[in-house]
């Protein structure tokens, strides 16, 4: 009497294992957003769109609000920023890079806000 499992049960039981990896994997890549949007609002009016995923070079926005106050955002693959601000306090050049919908870019001053919006264009539920 043999003891054990004989080479062609256990090869079966390793292709199933890698079927349902495989399975998984492909469940995962397709429910992933197909890619974030920054939208970027002044004053409470939407004034520039951008899908990060899209971007390939690095550039910068200038937008001025009513206040006088003038906030400088960058742009790069992925992700977006407040540069650099007339604002007393720069909290929104001290937050840093945001490509997700964590939390958003608020410069409180100027009434500027980044927010982080799915494929679809949907602000992310923690930020809306």
């Amino acid at each position: 009497m043999k003891k054990g499992l004989s080479n062609k049960t256990w090869l079966c039981i390793l292709g199933g294992v890698m079927a349902l990896c495989a399975a998984a994997a492909a469940l995962v890549f397709l429910r992933m957003p197909k890619g974030a949007v920054a939208v970027v609002t002044l004053d409470g009016e939407e004034v520039h769109r951008v899908d990060l995923s899209a971007v390939t070079e690095d550039y910068e926005l200038s937008f001025t609000g009513k206040s006088g106050i003038t906030d400088v955002v960058e742009v790069a693959p992925g992700k977006i920023r407040v540069r650099q601000a007339d604002c007393p306090d720069q909290v929104c050049v001290k937050q840093g890079w945001i490509g997700t919908g964590v939390a958003p870019i608020v410069c409180l001053p100027n009434r500027l806000v980044i927010e982080i919006a799915d494929g679809a264009g949907k602000v992310d539920g923690v930020t809306g």
